[in-house]
């Protein structure tokens, strides 16, 4: 069986909790947190995969604890509110301190949160595409309330983690530039 670690991050107040709460429990919830963890064992094209979600706070004043769990995630979900321009501004804070802990391009995927309130919308879709773009990684709008594209979001990460083990030095579907790889280190003694 897979396991995964997706780390949730964004500012504080849009929907990361709801988020990990919704995909992990079915449910919603309003609870703001300072940091937690949630497990689930879901089905993601015929093999079974362990989902571990680490729900960060979005403060600033937990910024250590922040990049601890960054340190230790494999995958990350950069979300905003949909309904605060703020939230999206701030998302290139997030997508650094994944760069700094991550070596190489890291799985990312960004959410745009709370698309049930449309009628208060600050951000829209196209400048999350853009954003996307920009970042190199999917955009998907989210509705923890609703449950709308939340399975989509964790299942979608999920296939992207499993995609980049397959291309990994010493994989099956790899091993033919393995020695590309090898031939380019330095070792020092």
């Amino acid at each position: 069986m897979d396991q995964c670690t997706v780390v949730v991050l964004g500012d504080g107040g849009v929907g990361k909790t709801a988020l990990a709460v919704q995909f992990t429990l079915n449910c919603f919830t309003y609870d703001p947190t300072i940091e937690d963890a949630y497990r689930k064992q879901v089905v993601v094209d015929d093999r079974m995969c362990f989902v571990e979600v680490i729900d960060t706070a979005g403060q600033e004043e937990y910024a250590t604890l922040r990049d601890q769990w960054v340190r230790e995630g494999q995958g990350f979900i950069l979300v905003y509110s949909i309904t605060s321009r703020t939230t999206f501004d701030r998302l290139e804070v997030f997508r650094q301190s994944v760069r700094r802990a991550k070596r190489g391009d890291p799985v990312l995927i960004l959410v745009g949160n709370k698309c049930d309130k449309a009628y208060q919308r600050e951000v829209s879709k196209e400048e999350g595409a853009a954003m996307a773009r920009q970042f190199g990684c999917d955009f998907m709008e989210t509705s923890a309330k609703t449950a709308q594209n939340v399975e989509r979001v964790f299942t979608s990460l999920v296939r992207a983690l499993r995609q980049t083990r397959n291309l990994e030095p010493g994989t099956a579907t790899n091993l033919g530039q393995r020695g590309e790889r090898e031939k380019k280190k330095c070792i020092i003694l």
